[in-house]
Protein backbone atom coordinates (compact mmCIF):
# COMPACT_ATOMS: atom_id res chain seq x y z
CA UNK A 1 0.00 0.00 0.00
CA UNK A 2 2.55 2.32 1.06
CA UNK A 3 4.86 1.77 -2.15
CA UNK A 4 0.95 2.13 -4.48
CA UNK A 5 1.34 5.73 -2.45
CA UNK A 6 4.49 6.79 -3.35
CA UNK A 7 3.74 5.83 -6.90
CA UNK A 8 0.53 7.94 -7.11
CA UNK A 9 2.61 11.08 -5.11
CA UNK A 10 5.19 10.61 -8.14
CA UNK A 11 2.73 10.63 -10.42
CA UNK A 12 0.61 13.41 -9.55
CA UNK A 13 3.62 15.23 -9.09
CA UNK A 14 5.28 14.29 -12.87
CA UNK A 15 1.66 14.77 -14.30
CA UNK A 16 1.84 18.34 -12.96
CA UNK A 17 4.92 19.43 -13.70
CA UNK A 18 4.33 18.02 -17.43
CA UNK A 19 1.30 20.23 -17.82
CA UNK A 20 2.97 23.49 -16.41
CA UNK A 21 5.38 22.42 -19.66
CA UNK A 22 2.71 21.93 -21.90
CA UNK A 23 1.06 25.44 -20.66
CA UNK A 24 3.90 27.29 -19.98
CA UNK A 25 6.71 26.05 -22.45
CA UNK A 26 5.58 28.43 -25.61
CA UNK A 27 5.97 31.29 -23.59
CA UNK A 28 9.12 30.42 -21.73
CA UNK A 29 10.67 29.47 -25.37
CA UNK A 30 9.68 33.00 -26.46
CA UNK A 31 11.10 34.20 -23.42
CA UNK A 32 14.43 32.52 -23.88
CA UNK A 33 14.83 33.20 -27.45
CA UNK A 34 14.34 36.91 -26.83
CA UNK A 35 17.02 37.00 -23.62
CA UNK A 36 19.54 35.00 -26.49
CA UNK A 37 18.82 38.30 -28.75
CA UNK A 38 19.53 40.21 -26.03
CA UNK A 39 22.75 38.89 -25.43
CA UNK A 40 24.24 38.52 -29.34
CA UNK A 41 22.97 42.28 -29.50
CA UNK A 42 25.21 42.78 -26.65
CA UNK A 43 28.11 41.13 -27.90
CA UNK A 44 27.75 42.34 -31.80
CA UNK A 45 27.91 46.28 -29.76
CA UNK A 46 30.86 45.15 -27.90
CA UNK A 47 32.58 43.85 -31.13
CA UNK A 48 31.51 46.96 -33.21
CA UNK A 49 29.53 44.59 -35.24
CA UNK A 50 26.42 46.06 -34.76
CA UNK A 51 25.62 47.28 -38.50
CA UNK A 52 25.92 44.15 -39.95
CA UNK A 53 22.69 42.76 -40.11
CA UNK A 54 21.18 39.74 -41.35
CA UNK A 55 18.34 40.03 -44.07
CA UNK A 56 15.29 38.84 -43.04
CA UNK A 57 12.56 37.33 -45.31
CA UNK A 58 8.71 38.31 -44.43
CA UNK A 59 6.69 35.14 -43.92
CA UNK A 60 4.32 36.84 -46.16
CA UNK A 61 4.55 40.07 -48.17
CA UNK A 62 0.89 40.32 -48.84
CA UNK A 63 0.10 40.81 -45.15
CA UNK A 64 3.05 40.15 -42.67
CA UNK A 65 4.09 41.56 -39.25
CA UNK A 66 7.73 42.11 -38.31
CA UNK A 67 9.00 42.87 -35.28
CA UNK A 68 13.28 42.79 -35.12
CA UNK A 69 13.56 43.82 -31.76
CA UNK A 70 11.40 40.58 -30.59
CA UNK A 71 12.14 38.44 -33.59
CA UNK A 72 8.33 37.66 -34.56
CA UNK A 73 7.75 37.28 -38.24
CA UNK A 74 4.48 35.88 -38.84
CA UNK A 75 1.62 36.19 -41.08
CA UNK A 76 -1.70 38.23 -40.74
CA UNK A 77 -5.12 37.25 -41.58
CA UNK A 78 -7.38 39.99 -42.81
CA UNK A 79 -11.14 40.62 -41.84
CA UNK A 80 -11.11 38.46 -38.56
CA UNK A 81 -14.35 38.92 -36.83
CA UNK A 82 -12.63 39.48 -33.33
CA UNK A 83 -15.79 38.85 -31.14
CA UNK A 84 -16.09 35.39 -32.64
CA UNK A 85 -13.97 32.77 -31.44
CA UNK A 86 -15.03 30.13 -33.95
CA UNK A 87 -13.91 32.25 -36.46
CA UNK A 88 -10.31 33.40 -35.18
CA UNK A 89 -9.42 30.64 -33.06
CA UNK A 90 -8.49 28.50 -35.37
CA UNK A 91 -6.49 31.65 -37.54
CA UNK A 92 -4.35 32.48 -34.56
CA UNK A 93 -3.20 28.71 -34.62
CA UNK A 94 -1.63 29.64 -37.85
CA UNK A 95 -0.44 33.37 -37.33
CA UNK A 96 -2.40 36.43 -36.08
CA UNK A 97 -5.21 38.38 -37.11
CA UNK A 98 -6.43 41.51 -38.91
CA UNK A 99 -9.77 42.92 -37.05
CA UNK A 100 -12.91 43.54 -39.27
CA UNK A 101 -13.91 46.78 -39.28
CA UNK A 102 -10.31 48.17 -38.62
CA UNK A 103 -8.40 49.39 -41.56
CA UNK A 104 -5.71 48.11 -43.72
CA UNK A 105 -2.01 49.56 -44.24
CA UNK A 106 -1.30 52.43 -46.20
CA UNK A 107 -5.07 53.76 -45.38
CA UNK A 108 -6.15 56.67 -42.69
CA UNK A 109 -7.37 55.06 -39.61
CA UNK A 110 -6.10 52.22 -37.33
CA UNK A 111 -4.78 49.22 -38.24
CA UNK A 112 -5.69 46.43 -35.52
CA UNK A 113 -3.86 43.38 -34.91
CA UNK A 114 -4.19 40.91 -32.58
CA UNK A 115 -3.62 37.42 -30.92
CA UNK A 116 -5.75 37.13 -27.69
CA UNK A 117 -7.32 33.11 -28.00
CA UNK A 118 -5.81 32.19 -24.47
CA UNK A 119 -9.51 32.48 -22.46
CA UNK A 120 -7.96 29.59 -20.10
CA UNK A 121 -4.08 28.52 -19.99
CA UNK A 122 -4.32 25.82 -22.07
CA UNK A 123 -5.21 27.16 -24.97
CA UNK A 124 -1.91 29.42 -24.95
CA UNK A 125 -0.52 28.46 -28.66
CA UNK A 126 2.93 28.92 -30.42
CA UNK A 127 1.48 32.29 -32.25
CA UNK A 128 -0.39 33.68 -29.14
CA UNK A 129 3.41 33.14 -27.12
CA UNK A 130 4.76 35.13 -29.76
CA UNK A 131 2.64 38.67 -28.92
CA UNK A 132 2.97 38.24 -25.01
CA UNK A 133 6.88 39.28 -25.98
CA UNK A 134 5.41 42.71 -27.06
CA UNK A 135 4.77 43.87 -23.87
CA UNK A 136 8.88 44.37 -24.05
CA UNK A 137 8.61 46.69 -27.02
CA UNK A 138 8.79 50.75 -25.58
CA UNK A 139 8.16 53.61 -27.36
CA UNK A 140 10.40 54.90 -30.34
CA UNK A 141 10.74 50.52 -31.23
CA UNK A 142 9.71 49.79 -34.51
CA UNK A 143 7.11 47.41 -36.30
CA UNK A 144 7.17 46.53 -39.55
CA UNK A 145 3.73 45.56 -41.69
CA UNK A 146 4.06 44.17 -45.70
CA UNK A 147 0.77 44.62 -47.02
CA UNK A 148 -0.19 43.49 -50.75
CA UNK A 149 3.97 43.56 -51.87
CA UNK A 150 4.60 47.31 -50.28
CA UNK A 151 5.96 47.79 -46.58
CA UNK A 152 4.68 49.89 -43.81
CA UNK A 153 6.76 51.16 -40.95
CA UNK A 154 5.44 52.34 -37.60
CA UNK A 155 6.98 53.39 -34.56
CA UNK A 156 5.44 52.15 -30.78
CA UNK A 157 4.05 55.78 -28.99
CA UNK A 158 2.54 54.15 -26.06
CA UNK A 159 1.10 51.07 -24.32
CA UNK A 160 -2.42 50.90 -22.37
CA UNK A 161 -3.83 48.34 -19.93
CA UNK A 162 -7.40 47.51 -20.65
CA UNK A 163 -10.51 45.67 -19.67
CA UNK A 164 -12.22 43.84 -22.30
CA UNK A 165 -15.35 46.39 -22.32
CA UNK A 166 -12.57 49.20 -23.43
CA UNK A 167 -11.29 48.02 -26.38
CA UNK A 168 -13.77 48.28 -29.10
CA UNK A 169 -13.06 51.99 -29.52
CA UNK A 170 -9.46 50.82 -30.36
CA UNK A 171 -10.46 48.92 -33.43
CA UNK A 172 -11.92 51.73 -35.73
CA UNK A 173 -11.58 55.35 -33.55
CA UNK A 174 -8.19 55.30 -31.88
CA UNK A 175 -6.53 57.98 -33.39
CA UNK A 176 -6.26 60.84 -36.59
CA UNK A 177 -3.68 59.69 -39.46
CA UNK A 178 -2.21 56.28 -39.79
CA UNK A 179 -1.88 54.01 -36.64
CA UNK A 180 -1.20 50.60 -35.94
CA UNK A 181 -3.01 48.58 -32.63
CA UNK A 182 -1.17 45.47 -31.51
CA UNK A 183 -3.68 43.34 -28.78
CA UNK A 184 -2.79 40.77 -26.80
CA UNK A 185 -4.43 38.94 -23.57
CA UNK A 186 -2.63 40.33 -20.38
CA UNK A 187 -1.32 38.94 -17.67
CA UNK A 188 -0.16 36.28 -19.99
CA UNK A 189 -2.09 32.52 -19.52
CA UNK A 190 -5.09 34.50 -19.03
CA UNK A 191 -7.93 36.70 -20.49
CA UNK A 192 -8.65 39.18 -17.65
CA UNK A 193 -7.35 42.31 -19.17
CA UNK A 194 -5.74 43.42 -22.61
CA UNK A 195 -2.62 44.78 -23.18
CA UNK A 196 -2.55 47.20 -26.66
CA UNK A 197 0.51 48.69 -27.60
CA UNK A 198 -0.19 51.64 -30.16
CA UNK A 199 2.34 52.79 -32.73
CA UNK A 200 2.16 55.19 -35.53
CA UNK A 201 3.19 55.24 -38.89
CA UNK A 202 6.33 57.00 -40.50
CA UNK A 203 7.48 57.56 -43.55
Amino acid sequence: MEKLLKFLGFLLIGGGALLLFLIYGPIIKEEVSYQERKITLSRSEDNGTRGVKKEVTPVSEDFGLMIERLGINVQVFADTDANNPKEYLPILLKGVAHAKGSVFPGQEGNVFIFAHSSNAPLSISRYNAVFYLIDKLESGDGVDIFYQGSKYKYEVTEKVIATPDMVAPYVKEHATGKSLTLQTCYPAGTALKRLLVIAKEID
